[in-house]
């Protein structure tokens, strides 16, 4: 009995000083006496819990603000040097591995290219994936002059699905790229000797890039909605009352493998008809060279599709569209529309986003036709309370929700580095 009182008031510390972080981090900085009505807690506790947190150094003064008729108050802010963060995109045209402070100030950078052959068609070479994260982090920790001991972990968003019900870690199932039960979390573990407590946490990339548009991006104040991933594939992050779908077999970022043309085009998993062969950038640029389009001779697939989309539609007012290339894009909206439209009728979100490398180059051409397509085929109560729009977050945003991952854990223990599975 006393043990169980005793782990009772351990859990009620722990949420009281997460409560205090989370709402310094999301609305800070803001004084002890606004922090009392906006965590629900006593100003006895408050004040216990800034004191703690203070003392630890993961808070700081952030200046004064007046009072009605009394001393100023003092003003605390999540300490930007409390902790460090370590984000990585497991692309399909590049590693991108970022150093941020625990605010997500950027600090260094490293990014590896993938070739074709590396990728794609013959699959990821894993052995090759995981020297490219081991390289990146040696290098933005050497570049952002951070010890790793002063990490709170290591977040790595990757394509496929995600099984964590093994005792080594996270494993991943990638059938667009080759990988089959790859324990990449211990293959991490062995390659990058990390200090005891900083820990790899892996999710799906797509699921990164929708926790970022959540926090910090389009998203952020929604309660239900759905992020799009275009990229070499397709994927989609799904949201429902505040809470980003996935558990221990997490495959709810695979929104490009909704089927949306019956005996359809051959997709990369293998099946035929997914919305991802008809929008995601490799079976787009297949489908331009089908039509007659030519990409430019060696050109990767970003630069590819860049000249696609400036085929389509030339920034030079003299210069006609190419009616193949406009052709292409006209259908790849109209594809995407429908996959949009059959996450609408499943979910009801009240917000879309698109994203992705390929959906940044994409969306500000396409967008209009999209919404479009997607009202269009969807039911009218769903599609009536919907917005679609682009993220808000750019290129980085995988990096960074993936960063975000080991940051929830640290909130979500009272900022303590914890030890529970990434959910």
């Amino acid at each position: 009995m006393a043990e169980r009182a005793q782990r009772t008031v351990r859990d009620l510390r722990r949420a009281n000083r997460t409560a205090v972080l989370q709402k310094l981090y999301s609305d800070g900085p803001m004084s002890r006496q606004a922090l009392v009505p906006e965590t629900g807690l006593s100003s006895g506790s408050v004040s216990n819990v800034v004191a703690e947190l203070t003392e630890e150094g993961l808070l700081e003064e952030a200046g004064m603000v007046e009072s009605d008729g009394g001393r100023p108050r003092t003003l605390l802010r999540v300490a930007p040097s409390s902790g460090f963060l370590i984000g990585v995109d497991v692309g399909e045209t590049r590693v991108r591995v970022e150093l941020f402070d625990i605010t997500l100030v950027e600090l260094a950078r490293a990014e590896r290219l993938l070739t074709h052959h590396q990728t794609h068609r013959h699959g990821y070479d894993v052995d090759l994936i995981v020297d490219h994260i081991a390289d990146g982090i040696a290098a933005v920790l050497k570049g952002g002059d951070v010890a790793p001991d002063r990490l709170l972990g290591i977040g790595v968003g990757v394509p496929g699905i995600l099984d964590r019900g093994g005792p080594d870690g996270a494993v991943v199932h990638g059938q667009t790229i080759g990988w089959h039960a790859v324990p990449l979390e211990a293959l991490l573990r062995q390659a990058v000797q990390l200090p005891a407590g900083v820990r790899f946490f892996l999710n799906n990339g797509a699921k990164a890039l929708g926790q970022a548009e959540m926090w910090f991006g389009g998203g952020r104040g929604a309660k239900d909605a759905v992020i799009v991933l275009l990229g070499s594939g397709v994927g989609a992050c799904i949201v429902t009352d505040g809470v980003i779908h996935g558990g221990e077999r997490d495959s709810a970022g695979e929104g490009g493998h909704l089927t949306v043309s019956v005996r359809g085009r051959r997709c990369r998993c293998g099946a035929r008809g997914c919305l991802e062969a008809y929008t995601g950038a490799e079976a787009l640029l297949e489908r331009w060279q089908e039509a007659g389009g030519r990409p430019p001779e060696g050109a990767d697939e970003e630069t590819a599709v860049a000249a696609l989309v400036a085929a389509a539609y030339p920034q030079e007012a003299a210069v006609p569209p190419d009616p193949t290339a406009r052709s292409v894009l006209e259908e790849t909206a109209e594809y995407l529309g429908a996959g949009i439209s059959d996450l609408i009728n499943l979910f009801s979100p009240e917000r879309v986003l698109i994203g992705g490398w390929a959906g940044l180059q994409l969306g500000p051409h396409l967008l209009p036709a999209v919404r479009a397509h997607a009202t269009a085929y969807a039911l009218a109560h769903p599609a009536g309370r919907v917005t679609i729009d682009m993220g808000t977050l750019g290129p980085d945003a995988v990096t960074v929700g993936a960063a975000t991952l080991p940051l929830a854990d640290f909130f979500a223990n009272g900022g303590r580095r914890g030890q529970g599975p990434v959910r």
